[in-house]
């Protein structure tokens, strides 16, 4: 019964030119999904940086305030 269910699913076209449409749209959202994942890790690393840049801002302030407070 299992075989029969999943068999249902399965459709392999006599005329192999209908998987040209589902290769194109295939190849369009995979373009796509690595497009987006650049742009995520671009996106990222720019975020990063401005994290980096904000915590030795705030380090060099309580440095200087440690320091003021020792003076």
């Amino acid at each position: 019964m299992k075989h029969v269910v999943i068999g249902l699913f399965l459709y392999f076209p006599d005329d192999k030119s209908e998987y040209i449409p589902a290769a194109i749209s295939c190849a369009i959202f995979l373009l796509a999904a690595i497009f987006t994942m650049r742009f995520i890790i671009r996106y990222s690393k720019k975020e990063e940086l401005k994290t980096k840049q904000l915590e030795e801002r705030i380090a060099q302030q309580q440095n200087s305030a440690k320091n003021d407070t020792f003076s």
